[in-house]
């Protein structure tokens, strides 16, 4: 699209969350008129911490906001996959992306908050819950809750595994339960019992249960989280200390200190869902990005990542494209193929016997040598 067609161009983003953050960012350098509706009436990220990996850094270069994002993180070489006792058996460096090799850790919270700080005041809009969307063709129609209503050239549904945009537009098939929960809190280095010695992921997996400890070196702290199995699907659990323990049985005693040692009111404690692909992504004036179109298990550190891409996708797609609904078209032919194929593999097992194809040629080569 030209400069002057994009400068023309009214955006409503509805989320502020990683997606919709760096949706509204990099089309904002377009020039578009964006703003963004959030239905919270304050921006905060619970949990604990992720990953931005090296592609997605360099999005941020591009967008001139690395700084303000590399300062709350730490730079990690590599990740790596033990057994539950602690014997190897993977280790691997980030994929570079051209001269970044550095995936960077960051608390959830840090980094929100440095979207947030890189988007111009007033551009978010809080307190917004979405109530219906309708595509005219030539423009789409918000209304929320609180009585607004919003017209805007392009929507941009950034609302989460639970969209409303994805629901009353696209796709009205609801989150998929996992089989399993996730317990995450962020605890200080000194109580990770001597496990956390420099700024690199490791993992830890066995019966079903994964144990990640993600260094935070800019906190002095480390993101715990435990994934296990269990049957129950309700949203926001209630999990006893005595049930986390559980999950932990026979693996190195230093984590079922950790685990033993937590503050159980610090604890954030999830059912895992994700979404099965959604066919379509676009209409003439409605399109979706991160989680509302692409939900996925966080078994492979993709989802915020994944929220990433597709906003430079987007903003990539529009830029080249003669026109709104061929640039929609070109962002979904982008991302699309991409994310069916992470949440397809974000949905395999993680036995010692699977890690081969979850990442394929990876295995140690004296494990390899044994099958």
């Amino acid at each position: 699209m030209q400069s002057s067609e994009l400068k023309n161009l009214k955006i409503a983003v509805v989320g502020a969350g990683y997606g919709g953050a760096a949706a509204a960012k990099v089309l904002s350098l377009l020039g578009a008129d964006v703003s963004v509706y959030e239905q919270a009436g304050r921006i905060r990220e619970v949990g604990a911490g992720i990953g931005l990996r090296p592609a997605t850094m360099n999005r941020f270069r591009q967008w001139g906001v690395f700084d303000a994002i590399a300062k709350v993180t730490s730079p990690s070489e590599y990740f790596e996959i033990l057994t539950a006792t602690g014997e190897p058996i993977m280790k691997e460096t980030w994929p570079a992306d051209g001269e970044q090799t550095h995936t960077h850790l960051i608390h959830r919270g840090d980094f929100i908050e440095a979207l947030m700080s890189v988007l111009p005041e007033g551009m978010v809009h809080l307190g917004h819950k979405l109530e219906t969307v309708r595509d005219k063709g030539d423009g789409a129609v918000l209304t929320f809750a609180n009585g607004r209503t919003v017209e805007a050239d392009l929507v941009v549904g950034a609302d989460g595994i639970k969209s409303v945009v994805r629901h009353q537009l696209f796709s009205d098939r609801g989150p998929v339960f996992s089989g399993e929960h996730a317990y995450r809190a962020v605890i200080s280095a000194d109580a990770a019992h001597g496990m956390v010695t420099d700024d690199n992921l490791r993992m830890y997996i066995g019966r079903g249960t994964k144990v990640y400890l993600l260094p935070l070196r800019h906190r002095n702290q480390v993101s715990f989280d435990i994934t296990a199995l269990c049957p129950d699907g309700t949203w926001n659990p209630e999990v006893t200390r005595d049930d986390l323990l559980k999950t932990v049985e026979g693996f190195d005693e230093r984590l079922v200190s950790i685990t033993r040692d937590l503050d159980m009111s610090t604890v954030n404690i999830r059912a895992v869902y994700d979404i099965d692909p959604v066919d379509t992504w676009h209409s003439d004036s409605v399109v979706l990005v991160g989680d509302a179109a692409h939900s996925m298990l966080h078994h492979q550190g993709q989802g915020a990542n994944s929220a990433i891409e597709d906003g430079g996708a987007l903003a990539d797609a529009l830029r080249e494209a003669g026109s709104l609904k061929e640039g929609l078209a070109r962002y979904q032919a982008t991302r699309k193929p991409v994310t069916d194929e992470l949440q397809r593999i974000s949905r395999q097992g993680w036995t010692e016997d699977e890690i081969n194809d979850v990442f394929p040629g990876q295995k140690p080569a004296a494990t390899a040598s044994q099958e």
